[in-house]
């Protein structure tokens, strides 16, 4: 099984549960959904251009780096047949693996396994246009280590973002985020949105890596 790897770099975690530490980034190619803000649309296209790589070299690539802190993003990484192979070597290699995912695919198998990477899943709010693709189920399995985030745009994202707080009672299963759409909505915004709704557990979000380098810069 050979990857398609569009780019990979060691940068800073820009959000999550380790925002601020070093990681390595992965990036696949190919994404299932079509969000109105994503930033990565040059990754999505079946033709953009990438390096295929087996799971061993992407693991020889991140034992070279030296960073322990592993991110596979996208795109979509829960497209990739057979990522298992590849988490399950990093994992037992002594790495931690986050897979930043958009929500809309099962990742019971994967959350299953002895080598568990911890999830970030998005919900895709209204303002995305992706919010019919939402798979909740993923929900079910949710641990301290994943994390639920919601990249709001408007103040109906935020009354949809309360909404799934909610009914899923997400703050008392896993790590629950508030980010803005970037350039759409004030950061403060969000915090009186927060304070209005009495949202305790959650927490706002900035893209740590959109304020440090342009926010159109790519290998961050």
């Amino acid at each position: 099984m050979r990857y398609p790897v569009v780019e990979k770099f060691v940068s800073i975690n820009g959000e999550g549960q380790r925002a601020g530490e070093l990681a390595v980034f992965v990036r696949f190619r190919g994404c299932n959904l079509n969000c109105s803000y994503c930033d990565t649309k040059w990754a999505n296209t079946v033709d953009a251009e990438a390096e295929l790589m087996s799971a061993d070299e992407i693991a020889e690539y991140v034992a070279s780096t030296g960073i322990r802190n592993v991110t596979l993003t996208g795109g979509e990484p829960l497209l990739q047949p057979e990522l298992n192979v590849l988490t399950d070597m990093l994992i037992s290699s002594g790495n931690t693996v986050e897979i930043e995912t958009n929500g809309s695919i099962s990742a019971a198998e994967l959350a299953a396994r002895k080598y568990r990477p911890s999830f970030t899943f998005d919900y895709k709010l209204p303002d995305s246009g992706m919010e019919a693709h939402m798979l909740t189920e993923n929900y079910d399995f949710l641990t301290e280590m994943d994390t639920v985030k919601f990249v709001s745009g408007s103040s109906r994202d935020l009354k949809k973002a309360a909404e799934i707080i909610n009914e899923f009672d997400l703050v008392n299963r896993c790590k629950v985020y508030i980010s803005p759409v970037f350039g759409r909505i004030e950061p403060a915004e969000i915090v009186d949105f927060m304070a209005a709704e009495r949202l305790n557990g959650v927490r706002l979000q900035l893209q740590l890596h959109k304020f440090i380098w342009d926010p159109n810069k790519r290998g961050v």
